[in-house]
């Protein structure tokens, strides 16, 4: 083996992540020269007893290897059999799968990076009562077990990465494939502040909208949540209103930017809004499109012309229902993906794919020259 390469890679896909990984494996594939080589997926599988429990099982030797999990914790797609029944699986289910398979392992790997697209339990990230700290808890267990490094994707807050200030943490935002997606389905985008604006939908995405805004060079726009906090609803606070601070939206479109569409409720409440208040086209990023109360509402506002369009990345579980839905784009990150594992595996800087600064202001300077 090629002595640039930290050890020799080994990808281990959990449930319901096979189609995903049989991409990046075959991207991976076409960019090495090892002809020999027929995959860098591991055998590997965690099998239920009739009763629910688990093990996880490798059929492989990983001693020495440099090893990648991935993980998509919140695909309820796949399921298991207990006492006769088909349970879905929850993202707890996945988490004990993946600790499973850290144990399965035994420390025999060179290295073991955990890439978890959608964190586990990213939204209790914090303690505002007599609360669990989940997310916190979750990143100091898989690091005593062995984990050396962490990559996820537009973490709800990546501050919970101080849980585990000497274990490895990437935080990536797909930005560039975002606006990639954007200007290959509307070529006639025009990213200029008399034409388009940002959207943050709360206080929360204020970071990654203003992230947006900076490098567009257009302005930002802001949804604050009026919350009810004498009720809970399902483990939160419910939204009474959202209130929008801002320039004029009249005629322009507006890009809304979050790491996250759940139930949707939200960012629908703000489609409204923003074309009562004159928007021309209402196009939402979203990392991960969950859509936990199902498409319908969406299918409604689409045919209402409230929405334009909603890209979400193909990181996490998504139901074929979905994808056909003609107001959804899939955003395919297997490619980009490939090139993290690649640049792991040789030791090399992620810093380029970690802030694509430059391959975003070389796509606007391709679009500018189209539109003029």
């Amino acid at each position: 083996m090629d002595q640039k390469y930290y050890g020799e890679l080994s990808l281990i896909g959990m449930k319901g992540c096979d189609e995903f990984l049989s991409r990046v494996d075959g991207y991976l594939r076409s960019s090495r020269n090892e002809p020999d080589k027929s995959t860098y997926i591991v055998k590997a599988e965690c099998p239920r007893f009739g009763s629910g429990e688990g093990k996880a099982i490798i059929h492989e030797t990983l001693r020495g290897h440099d090893t990648y999990i991935y993980a998509d914790v919140f695909n309820y797609g796949v399921t298991y059999k207990m006492y006769g029944m088909n349970v879905p699986m929850s993202p707890d289910d996945h988490y004990q799968d993946i600790k499973r398979m850290l144990c399965a392992i035994g420390g025999k790997a060179r290295r073991v990076t955990l890439i978890m697209p959608m964190l586990y339990e990213g939204r209790q990230h914090r303690r505002t009562a007599r609360e669990s700290l989940d997310c916190a808890m979750a990143l100091q267990e898989l690091t005593k077990m062995g984990v050396s490094n962490i990559v996820t994707f537009d973490a709800h807050d990546p501050n919970v990465q101080q849980a585990i200030p000497y274990g490895g943490f990437d935080n990536v935002r797909p930005a560039y494939q975002m606006l990639k997606a954007l200007v290959k389905e509307y070529p006639d985008i025009a990213f200029d502040p008399k034409e388009t604006m940002i959207i943050a939908p709360d206080e929360g995405a204020m970071t990654r909208s203003m992230y947006y805004s900076s490098l567009l060079g257009v302005d930002l726009g802001m949804f604050y949540k009026r919350r009810n906090y004498k009720i809970v609803i399902d483990g939160r606070n419910p939204i009474e209103a959202h209130e929008f601070l801002g320039k004029s939206v009249e005629d322009k479109d507006m890009i809304v930017v979050d790491d996250m569409i759940a139930s949707g409720e939200s960012v629908l409440d703000l489609a409204y809004q923003l074309k009562e208040k004159g928007a021309r086209r209402v196009f939402v990023f979203a990392t991960f499109g969950l859509f936990t109360s199902g498409p319908d509402n969406f299918d409604k506002a689409y045919e209402e012309g409230k929405i334009d369009r909603i890209f979400t990345t193909n990181l996490n579980y998504r139901t074929p229902s979905l994808i056909a839905r003609p107001w959804y784009s899939e955003v395919d990150m297997s490619k980009f993906v490939a090139y993290i594992i690649e640049n792991m595996n040789q030791d090399a800087s992620i810093s380029t794919l970690l802030n694509p600064v430059e391959r975003i202001h070389d796509l606007l300077e391709e679009v500018r020259g189209q539109n003029q």
